[in-house]
């Protein structure tokens, strides 16, 4: 749209007065944020960066505290004490645990690493929709294994604290209540990471939506 501004008596307007152009539409459009030496980042290129890094700490932090739970204690059954002693490494289910917290760790550093570096360049994190699809169907399927993995650990973990009914089994949480403690904050951590990763994936058809 143009507009023509009247000439003033006894002088001529400057050329770049003389018209003004005005394009549409008012809202800039998503593209206007990748020209580049511009300083402006889209809302999606730091949400997905922050989310990484906080799913990458989650996991992080989940992943260590399942390591490090072991502890070595006694109970007593039927008047005897008896030495025992747990370990990560004892459940199929810990085992699990470990191994998909370990895969999501290095994919959101991967992507992690691939955002800043994304960002540094002043390129979108998001490059075209295959890309989007990929990452869409990545951060799926390691929140449903997050999740799987977190359920599982839990059963173990309750089944350490209440014993087993009808029979002598005790509460082994009571006497390794700091290994209990450990993988308990784990598996929380893993469910944090396994929300983190729904978000991510929701983020991601936000973008595929509006692209």
């Amino acid at each position: 749209m143009g507009i023509e501004l009247p000439e003033t008596k006894g002088a001529s307007a400057s050329p770049a007065l003389e018209t003004a152009t005005m394009s549409g539409p008012l809202v800039p459009s998503m593209s206007s944020f990748w020209r580049p030496g511009r300083k402006i980042r889209p809302p999606i290129d730091i949400f997905h960066a922050v989310l990484r890094l906080l799913c990458l700490f989650t996991s992080a932090t989940g992943l260590s505290l399942m390591l490090t739970a072991k502890e070595t204690s006694t109970i007593t059954l039927y008047g005897f004490q008896l030495p025992v002693y747990s370990k990560w490494s004892f459940s199929d289910s810990f085992e699990y645990l470990v191994g998909v917290s370990a895969a999501v760790v290095a994919h959101s550093l991967l992507q992690l690493l691939i955002s800043l570096l994304r960002l540094l360049k002043k390129a979108p994190s998001i490059p075209s929709r295959n890309y989007a699809w990929l990452i869409f169907a990545g951060d799926q399927v390691f929140a449903y294994a997050m999740m799987s993995a977190g359920s599982a650990a839990a059963g173990v973990t309750n089944l350490n604290r209440t014993g087993i009914r009808h029979s002598p089994l005790p509460n082994f949480c009571r006497p390794l209540h700091r290994f209990c403690d450990r993988v308990a904050a784990s598996i929380a951590f893993t469910l944090l990471s396994c929300f983190l990763l729904a978000v991510s994936a929701v983020a991601d058809v936000v973008w595929l939506s509006n692209s």
